[in-house]
C-alpha cells in the first residue's frame, strides 16, 4: 500500500496514518508531503505549519492547542497538545439547526417476540433477578441446574440468565442518587427479552426489599406475581430448609415461569419495534472516520424506519455538546440535554476529576490524543438526525427517533443502563478489540480497522476499516449494519458474542454513598 493519511474535514490541520504497521520517517505522500519522523497507524500527521498556540483542527474542531511549532510531517501527538476548555454550557445553540426529517423507510421487518404492553423482545429469556448481592452465587449455582437439567425441555426459550449486580445493601438506600440504581434494576427486570417479568430472588434482611424494587401496584410495577402468588423466593424464609430446599424453590419458580416463555413465538414485527443502544468501546482515531459514521448512517435508516436509536456516554459527547444541541427538535430537548451534561460535570468536580480523566491507554496508543478528540469521533454514531429526546440515568425510553440516554461512558456501566432504558438490540465499535457481550441483547461488534477484524476473526462481526482504504463506502457499511440488525434481532443470525456466550456483569451506575 502507498502512503495514505485520512483527513476527515477541509479545515483539519492534520491527518491520520491508514498503512497498517505506520509510516517510516521519509514516507512521501501524494502531493508532496513527507514524514520527518515514524508514525505509528491511526496517529496523527501535521498537513501545514502549527505555530505555538495555534489551534490543532480535526473533524473541522479544535481538538487542542499547539504546545510548540510543529512542522509539517511532524507527529502530533498527546505531549504536543493542550487541552481547551469545554464548550460553555450556558452559551450553547438551542434547537438552530433542526434537521428536517429525512423520507420514511418502509418495508422492513423483523421476526420478534411481542409482549402485553406492546414491547418487543429479540430473544426469549427466563430472567432470575437479584435484590442483593449476597444471593448471587445461590442463583449463579441454581442457574446452571436449570440449564443443564430443565431448560432443555422448554425450546422455544433461548437461556436463562441470573440478573446479579453488587447493590441492594450497604448503601444508603433513601439517598437521592439511589433512585439511580433501584429504576435500573427494574427496568431490567421487566426487559422485553425475559417477556416482561422475572423470577426474584431475595434474601430477606437486605435494604432493597422486592417491594421497593417492584412498588405495590398504583405505584409503578407491581410484585411479579404468578397464579395470583408473588414469584419470589426470600432465602430467610422459614419453610426453605437448607441449600438444596432453597435451591429447589428457585428451581421450581423457574419452571413455571418456562412454561410462559416456552409459549411464546416469533411474529413479524416493523423495524420500528426495534431500540437500539449504540456505544464504543476500545476506541482508537479511526473509529471517528470509519465503523462510528457508519453505524450513523445505520442510524439514519432506524429512524426514518420509526424506530428508538440511543446513543449515550456523557463525557464522550460532553466535548461536542454543541453539536447536538443546535440539532435538537426543540429548544426543551437541548436543554435537557445541557442538564445531563451539568449533572455529570458536577459529579465529577465531587469526586476531583473531570472529563479528562476518560482516554485510556489504548485510546491514546490507537491515536487519540485527548477526550476532545475522543468525544468528536464518539458523536459520529449519532448519524445526521434530529435529536428527539433525552433519558436520565436507568430511565425507560419511550421516544421514537434519536434519543440520548446518559450513561457514564464505561463500557458495562453504559449496557447496563441502556438495557434498563429498554434497549433489545446493541451496536458496539471499537478500534483496539473489545470481547464485551451481554447476555440480555445480541451485541453487534463493528471494527474500526481490517487488521483488527482479520486478527479477531471469530470476535468482531463486521469490518468498517474497508472504509478508510476505499474498499467500501460508508453507505455501504451503513446498509449492511442495518440488515445485519434485522437479521440478529430476528434470530436468522448470531453475533459472534452469543456464539461464544461472552457475556459481562451487569453493573448498574451508582453515584449513591456507600454505607
Amino acid at each position: 500500500m502507498k502512503p495514505l493519511y485520512v483527513r476527515v474535514h477541509a479545515r483539519d490541520n492534520v491527518g491520520i496514518i491508514v498503512n497498517p504497521g505506520g509510516l517510516p520517517a521519509g514516507a512521501s505522500f501524494d502531493g508532496g508531503l513527507a514524514l520527518r519522523e515514524s508514525i505509528p497507524q491511526s496517529h496523527k500527521v501535521a498537513l501545514h505549519l502549527i505555530a505555538a498556540g495555534a489551534p490543532v483542527v480535526r473533524y473541522g474542531e479544535v481538538i487542542g492547542l499547539a504546545t510548540r511549532a510543529i512542522e509539517p510531517g511532524d507527529w502530533v501527538r498527546e505531549d504536543t497538545l493542550e487541552l481547551p476548555a469545554p464548550p460553555a454550557l450556558d452559551a450553547l445553540p438551542l434547537a438552530t439547526a433542526t434537521p428536517p426529517p429525512q423520507p420514511p423507510l418502509d418495508g422492513y421487518t423483523f421476526d420478534g417476540y411481542r409482549n402485553a404492553d406492546g414491547s418487543v423482545g429479540t430473544k426469549n429469556i427466563l430472567g432470575i433477578t437479584t435484590t442483593v448481592q449476597c444471593v448471587a452465587p445461590t442463583v449463579e449455582f441454581a442457574v446452571r441446574r436449570i440449564k443443564c437439567e430443565i431448560l432443555p425441555r422448554y425450546p422455544n426459550v433461548d437461556d436463562v440468565t441470573a440478573i446479579t449486580h453488587g447493590y441492594g445493601c450497604g448503601v444508603a438506600i433513601d439517598a437521592p442518587g439511589a433512585a439511580i440504581p433501584i429504576r435500573t434494576l427494574r427496568n431490567i427486570s421487566t426487559h422485553a427479552n425475559l417477556g416482561g417479568w422475572p423470577v426474584v430472588v431475595s434474601l430477606g434482611c437486605e435494604k432493597m426489599q422486592p417491594q421497593r424494587l417492584f412498588p405495590a401496584p398504583g405505584s409503578g410495577a407491581a410484585l411479579p406475581v404468578l397464579d395470583g402468588e408473588p414469584h419470589i423466593v426470600r432465602m430467610q424464609d422459614q419453610e426453605l430448609t437448607g441449600f438444596g430446599g432453597i435451591t429447589g424453590s428457585i428451581m421450581r419458580l423457574a419452571e413455571l415461569r418456562l412454561e410462559e416463555l416456552n409459549r411464546r413465538s416469533r411474529t413479524p414485527c416493523p423495524a420500528s419495534d426495534l431500540v437500539v443502544g449504540l456505544q464504543c468501546g476500545g476506541s482508537d482515531a479511526f473509529s471517528g472516520v470509519t465503523c462510528n459514521p457508519a453505524v450513523g448512517f445505520a442510524a439514519d435508516l432506524l429512524v426514518r424506519a420509526g424506530a428508538t436509536v440511543m446513543f449515550s456516554e456523557v463525557t464522550e459527547v460532553r466535548d461536542a455538546v454543541h453539536l447536538l444541541t443546535r440539532r435538537a427538535a426543540t429548544p426543551e430537548v437541548a436543554l435537557a440535554l445541557i442538564a445531563e451534561m451539568r449533572w455529570y460535570d458536577e459529579y465529577l468536580a465531587r469526586g476531583s476529576a473531570d472529563r479528562s480523566a476518560n482516554p485510556t491507554p489504548g485510546n491514546k496508543r490507537g491515536g487519540l490524543s485527548n477526550i476532545v478528540e475522543k468525544a468528536l469521533g464518539s458523536v459520529a454514531k449519532a448519524g445526521t438526525s434530529a435529536l428527539a429526546a433525552v433519558a436520565p440515568s436507568g430511565e425507560r425510553v419511550t421516544a421514537k427517533g434519536l434519543v440520548f440516554a446518559a450513561t457514564p461512558a464505561s463500557d458495562f456501566i453504559c449496557g447496563t443502563q441502556q438495557l434498563a432504558a429498554g434497549m433489545n438490540l446493541h451496536v458496539f465499535t471499537t478500534g483496539e478489540g473489545s470481547p464485551y457481550g451481554l447476555a440480555l441483547a445480541p451485541v453487534i461488534k463493528v471494527s474500526s480497522r481490517t487488521a483488527l477484524a482479520e486478527r479477531w476473526h471469530d470476535l468482531i462481526d463486521v469490518d468498517a476499516g474497508r472504509i478508510a482504504t476505499g474498499g467500501a463506502t460508508i453507505e455501504d457499511i451503513g446498509w449492511e449494519i442495518f440488515r445485519l440488525m434485522l437479521d440478529v434481532a430476528s434470530g436468522r443470525k448470531k453475533t459472534w458474542s452469543d456464539r461464544w456466550g461472552l457475556h459481562n456483569a451487569l453493573v448498574p451506575f451508582n453515584p449513591g454513598p456507600v454505607t
